[in-house]
């Protein structure tokens, strides 16, 4: 017998975003498109053990979809029908992908309410998952998508014109970031993959836009050393202790080559300054061999243009090697007032407390940061770090 429950997962995976497009753009809205494309899945389960899967899946669940999205509005006896094209869609492209990330980034809807959409309806995160991401009642998160979809009722779910897409490219690049961290940091590889390949699509999309090629040059310097964040019992791997020699060498330099296309354009940014900074420690022998005040020099210019203590923790990371462990700590410990509740604070205070002999202030500061971790994987890092200061595991 066909493996349709396979087949459809697969299609799923790869298309369901470019599919959602198709149907909203043709349909006006969004959740017609979504219950019309689960019925769709539904009846794909049903028929495609005795008939086969078809031979472009995608196309098939999307006229099957339209199809029973007509057949509600008959029901309905809205009017509707009037004003559709009867025709079936065509099925989705990248474009459609495009598309959809794009109107969910639709200036009419709240920062959170862009990024909660885009992990929904083209990233295909459930409502749980995207609540316990963002620390907010999945009841809370569910009626922010409710509001979301509504808003986006009659919007265009074609990927907008030159203007448009500039206006809404901030948006739009920010959310790309968090598809791809949300994948990254929770080793949700699907998730990390679809965030670098929407990077990719939008820097070739508008290749004259800079800050579109740089993030796609990020997220490709950052995905050239996945394989080396874990280790073997799945445990998180510090940049300082990566095995260089697993990096992806390939997309190393692709990543070096999109970022020198971008910054060949002269308009530096944050991301392109941030790509700079992943390639200094990409290309460097070893940590201890980075070039420490290069990547320095770029977290003042990034500080420039993006003042935030996050940056400026980054830039006494950096200080540590070029002035050493006394002044970075004088430099963590300024930004006090501002990152006390940040986990990442109180690891960088430890590890300079550490070079600094003070072990007793270092595990102090490792409870904090352990107290504030975010993931299970977070913690075990860090409860290895403090058992190590306390003496219970010198491995």
């Amino acid at each position: 017998m066909v493996d349709a429950t396979g087949a459809v997962e697969a299609v799923w995976r790869s298309d369901a975003a470019g599919m959602r497009a198709v149907l909203a753009r043709r349909l006006g809205d969004l959740d017609r498109a979504e219950e019309a494309l689960q019925d769709a899945v539904g009846e794909a389960l049903r028929r495609w053990p005795t008939e086969g899967v078809p031979d472009r899946p995608a196309g098939w669940l999307v006229t099957t979809a339209w199809h029973k999205a007509v057949d509600v509005l008959r029901r309905e006896e809205t009017g509707r029908l009037k004003t559709l094209q009867l025709d079936p869609p065509a099925p989705p492209t990248g474009d459609d992908r495009l598309a959809m990330i794009f109107a969910c980034c639709h200036p009419a809807l709240s920062e959170p309410a862009q990024v909660a959409l885009t992990l929904s309806a083209v990233s295909g995160l459930s409502t749980e998952e995207i609540a316990a991401a963002h620390l907010v009642p999945t009841a809370t998160l569910a009626q922010r998508l409710v509001r979301a979809k509504r808003a986006l009722r009659g919007a265009s779910f074609a990927v907008p014109g030159p203007d448009e897409r500039r206006e809404r490219l901030p948006a739009v690049l920010a959310t790309v970031y968090l598809v791809f961290n949300q994948g990254y940091d929770a080793a949700r590889r699907d998730l990390a993959r679809e965030g670098l390949d929407l990077a990719g699509q939008l820097a070739d999309l508008m290749p004259d836009e800079p800050e579109a090629g740089g993030l796609a040059a990020l997220l490709t310097l950052h995905e050239a050393r996945a394989a080396t964040r874990v280790d073997a019992d799945g445990r998180l791997v510090l940049l300082s202790d990566q095995d260089r020699s697993r990096w992806d060498r390939a997309m190393i330099a692709s990543g070096v080559r999109r970022l020198g296309r971008a910054a060949a354009l002269g308009a530096p940014g944050p991301y392109q300054l941030q790509a700079a900074i992943a390639a200094q420690h990409a290309l460097a022998p070893s940590y201890d061999a980075t070039d420490w005040g290069a990547v320095r020099a770029l977290y003042d210019q990034l500080l420039a243009l993006s003042p935030s203590p996050v940056v400026a923790l980054g830039r006494a990371v950096a200080t540590g090697f070029v002035d050493g462990p006394a002044v970075a700590l004088a430099e963590t410990d300024a930004l006090e007032p501002r990152l006390a509740g940040y986990r990442m604070w109180h690891a960088t205070r430890a590890d300079l407390l550490v070079k600094l002999g003070r072990r007793d202030e270092a595990a102090d500061a490792t409870r904090r940061a352990l107290a504030l971790a975010t993931n299970d994987a977070e913690r075990e890092l860090l409860a290895r770090r403090l058992a190590a200061l306390k003496g219970t595991d010198r491995c």
